[in-house]
């Protein structure tokens, strides 16, 4: 059932269009408002999927009333109706965010066709939304500890800006995880969030891998090719392991926080990014930087946000949490009964060495499920756990 909310003064209008939409789709249920006031209020109150909204009106004229629409549900389409004299103002209603207008008296064909593409168009704004929220539980930060609690209220604070921020901490510590929250959570969350292992790139290929490269550059260039860069504009680059980047890489990358702009190997032409970019590394980079393995001033650029993330060891009040978590994942995913763990079994793991951190512990838990008991044991963690 699709909800709409018809805002019109005149009575006649409003019996006409509500019988013109009611009839086309017996799943459409109009309700009506008489004035922009008495709208905003239902608007409060209930959740529409579709608003119809005259622009000249007394007591608050559609233009306003648009606005405060844009500012509490931005979500809803609002199709406005404009008499002979409002086409100026159904135009600038249209920049404000409108979806569309339609003129007085309606045509009826573009009338229902205007109501079922905004229709369609909140169903694909709901399933994208469902679609973030499943993306945003795979990258989901499990655990309530006073370093974990510390990270997030920080990712809060830091992720709505553009930022740079530079996510250190062993390798299996979650460091992924911190940057899929930060792009979640930012404004750029619709754009892409490209990742960039820089460990696992040959250091000769680096540069075409970010940048991109022009026909004929290099022995295999057989066509232009756009890099990671270009592919994140308006979004967010991860450069993974930073710490492992050439140092020609690092000036290239540099340049283009310096001056927001790339250019592919091969070529002089320049080419404008707008990309927020976080880094990750397990090295410590003022090491690397005492040793002239990595820039210092690159190191300066990316670091404006620093964000340590622990070590399994370092947070082990998360351990029960954990592994309740990647228990139901694991069952769900083989297909296998869900086991319980006992108090001592998990007792047992919280005093275990991780230090593989929590992929290590992930494959702990996914071992004890396929081999242990129907309860987890202590005797199954001593016999399974270090294996």
């Amino acid at each position: 059932m699709s909800k709409i909310l018809l805002i019109e003064d005149e009575a006649a209008i409003r019996r006409v269009l509500k019988r013109i939409i009611a009839d086309e789709n017996n799943t459409y249920e109009v309700e009506e408002a008489e004035d922009g006031m008495i709208g905003l209020e239902l608007i409060k109150e209930h959740d529409y999927d579709l608003i119809l909204c005259d622009i000249k009106m007394p007591k608050m004229d559609g233009v306003e009333v648009l606005q405060k629409i844009k500012e509490s549900k931005p979500e809803i389409p609002v199709i406005m109706i404009s008499g002979h004299g409002d086409l100026d103002t159904a135009v600038q209603t249209m920049r404000m965010g409108a979806y569309d207008y339609i003129s007085k008296p309606p045509d009826l064909n573009r009338l229902l066709n205007t109501v079922r593409n905004a229709l369609d168009q909140k169903q694909l704004i709901v399933e994208n939304r469902q679609l973030k929220k499943k993306v945003s539980k795979k990258y989901e930060m499990i655990g309530e500890s006073q370093p974990i609690k510390h990270i997030k209220n920080m990712i809060d604070k830091v992720a709505p800006t553009d930022a740079r921020v530079l996510i250190t901490g062993p390798n299996g510590t979650g460091k992924e995880l911190v940057a899929h929250r930060l792009h979640d959570l930012s404004e750029r969350s619709k754009a892409p969030m490209v990742e960039v292992n820089c460990a696992a790139i040959p250091s000769e290929l680096i540069e075409s891998e970010l940048f991109g490269h022009v026909k004929g550059s290099f022995t295999g260039a057989n066509k232009d090719r756009a890099g990671k860069f270009e592919a994140a504009n308006a979004g967010t680059i991860f450069l993974d392991e930073i710490g492992d980047m050439s140092l020609s890489a690092q000036a290239k990358v540099l340049r283009a926080l310096q001056e927001s702009k790339i250019s592919r190997v091969g070529s002089d032409k320049d080419i404008k990014v707008d990309v927020r970019v976080l880094a990750a590394t397990n090295k410590d980079l003022r090491k690397e930087i005492a040793e002239g393995r990595f820039r210092e001033d690159l190191y300066h650029r990316l670091a404006v946000i620093l964000i340590q993330v622990p070590s399994l060891n370092d947070r082990r009040d998360d351990i029960p949490t954990l592994i309740t978590h990647f228990a139901a994942i694991i069952a769900k995913e083989q297909g296998m009964a869900l086991k319980t763990f006992s108090k001592e079994a998990i007792s047992k793991l919280q005093e275990y060495n991780w230090t593989g951190n929590i992929r290590e512990l992930r494959n702990v838990v996914e071992r004890l499920l396929i081999l242990g008991e129907k309860e987890i044991s202590a005797t199954d963690v001593e016999m399974f756990a270090s294996k």
